[in-house]
């Protein structure tokens, strides 16, 4: 997931690698605070969820936060009360 994520973030260096799998962690767990059970990371809809996550919080002068931030909300709250997702 980590070189997805990066893809995503244009980045090809490994020197954000860390700050990446931050990201990707606390997206995971802030889907299962929210509901989310089944957390597949080749789902593409958990993928495209913890992409928007990662490009709303990776960096800190990010214009476009918001942005992905609601995008992300949205999804996660669609996960949350998908059956497949929650059971």
């Amino acid at each position: 997931m980590l070189e997805s994520i990066k893809l995503a973030l244009r980045i090809k260096s490994s020197a954000f690698d860390l700050e990446i799998l931050d990201l990707i962690n606390a997206a995971k767990l802030d889907l299962r605070l929210s509901g989310v059970i089944k957390i597949n990371e080749e789902d593409p809809l958990i993928l495209q969820a913890v992409k928007v996550y990662c490009k709303a919080n990776f960096g800190l002068d990010n214009k476009d936060s918001e942005k992905y931030q609601a995008s992300y909300d949205s999804l996660k709250q669609h996960l949350s009360l998908c059956g497949e997702y929650n059971v």
